[in-house]
């Protein structure tokens, strides 16, 4: 963890802040004392004027979204905090609940608060077991300490907080496939609108925001909105957790500055590349964003900054590639995932991530052939915002990336005949040939109507 600024992961190194006797030590739960000073309107104006954007990958603006939610519509209103954190190269979520749980919990607690809901939901991913443990106790301590149940910190205020632990299907971190897996439903994404701001869960209006975004909200409630803004980028306020992981020296999280080159969380933070290899590629949001390159170091890690790139800054997962690997191979590993991942309900997904996934394996196994790599381009554009949710457009990306800034390396998997960065090298599997020219098409022959109608 570097030494810079920490928010988030201010108490990261003291274990016992898992118990909320020692959170509450630290400063703890101020945030939610003040809310319930304030009306809930006041919340959601606060947070509005401190920028924060969310941090799951869309970087919508937290308070605005809290105000699209209805009231008095005669139906309960929810809140649902989205911890299915599934996205490959992304695990700051899961350390932020393993090692504080308390602030994610108060945070719950504020937008509950603010959209003015009565029972909250927090959807755990199926494999996160001990993070799940970790919540199940520290809900249970926020009952008996009067910060969850009837009369909060007598207030009048009354939450409940449900537990929801999901099978592990990537598609349930997409919102409204999450809302059909806490229905009991198959997790597939919903057609939009009705947003679920306005019928989300059991066709109610419905808030969902992302663990580490309910995280920051406590820390806004107590030094203020200007303070907060003060942080990152005039249109990308506050910190970012960024996962760091590939072929680096010290993969982990890292919190920094929103805007914070890419060279200072690879070279300085994460101990830059492992063995004093030249950096490749590498991925500003986790696997879904398009790849980018070494000459994209000195670009700042903010939503606009990575947009005007090329990419997305999603997740923040940076995951790092070097000179000794194969793009071919690193693309083919990431199409194989979401093909798994895909819900079958649309059919360029569906079909497109398997026959890609298939492609770039021929490919990699040297059975390519040259007419293989525009037929990819062209069947991830049929792929590309072709669907209900955002999987397939993340499956797109890395097909669109590798193929703009390593073509070459396509070509000499074609050429060779097998992959050229294979220690020791392949044999060659197959003669190369070219593309085969558009077949003749034989003279018809003429069948008299007499003899067919004999």
């Amino acid at each position: 963890m570097s030494e810079g600024l920490r928010i988030l992961t201010a108490w990261w190194a003291e274990p016992d802040t898992v118990w909320i006797t020692r959170y509450v030590q630290t400063g703890g739960y101020k945030g939610l004392r003040k809310a319930l000073t304030m009306t809930p309107q006041e919340v959601i104006d606060e947070v509005k004027a401190s920028g924060l954007r969310g941090r799951g990958g869309a970087g919508f603006p937290t308070g605005v979204k809290w105000s699209f939610v209805p009231q008095d519509t005669g139906k309960p209103t929810y809140l649902v905090a989205n911890f299915d954190e599934s996205e490959p190269g992304t695990y700051n979520n899961r350390e932020l609940v393993e090692r504080d749980p308390h602030q994610f919990l108060e945070g719950v607690i504020i937008a509950s608060y603010a959209v003015q809901c009565h029972t909250a939901f927090i959807y755990n991913r199926g494999e996160f077991l001990f993070p799940g443990r970790v919540l199940e106790r520290a809900i249970a301590e926020a009952y008996d300490s009067g910060f969850l149940g009837k009369d909060i910190l007598k207030s009048g205020y009354r939450l409940d907080v449900v537990l929801h632990k999901g099978a592990g299907a990537y598609i349930c971190g997409e919102e409204t496939a999450l809302l059909s897996s806490l229905e009991g439903y198959r997790g597939q994404p919903r057609l939009r609108p009705p947003f679920p701001a306005v019928e989300g869960l059991y066709a109610s209006p419905t808030a969902i925001n992302n663990v580490e975004t309910l995280c920051n909200v406590p820390h806004i409630l107590v030094n203020g909105a200007a303070w907060f803004a003060g942080i990152g980028t005039e249109k990308s306020p506050g910190t970012k957790i960024f996962s760091v992981s590939g072929k680096v020296n010290l993969p982990g999280n890292f919190e920094a500055p929103m805007g914070t080159p890419a060279r200072v969380v690879i070279e300085e933070m994460a101990g830059g590349v492992l063995d004093g290899k030249r950096l490749k590629a590498w991925t500003p949001g986790g696997s879904s964003t398009p790849f980018l390159t070494e000459e994209h170091l000195d670009v700042g890690l903010d939503f606009e900054s990575i947009a005007e790139a090329g990419s997305l800054l999603g997740t923040g997962a940076l995951m790092v590639t070097d000179e000794r690997d194969c793009m071919v191979r690193v693309c083919q590993r990431l199409l194989q995932f979401y093909a798994h991942e895909s819900c079958g309900k649309c059919t360029p997904c569906r079909e497109g991530t398997w026959w890609v996934t298939r492609m770039l394996a021929r490919i990699e196994e040297g059975f390519g052939r040259p007419e293989d790599l525009p037929l990819l381009g062209e069947i991830g554009d049929n792929i590309l915002f072709k669907a209900f949710c955002a999987l397939a457009d993340g499956a797109v990306s890395p097909i669109t990336s590798t193929l703009k800034y390593f073509r070459d390396e396509y070509e000499e998997h074609v050429r060779l005949g097998r992959c050229p960065f294979t220690e020791p090298p392949m044999p060659r599997l197959r003669p190369v040939r070219e593309a085969p020219a558009e077949p003749s098409r034989p003279e018809p022959v003429g069948i008299p109507l007499s003899e067919i109608l004999q």
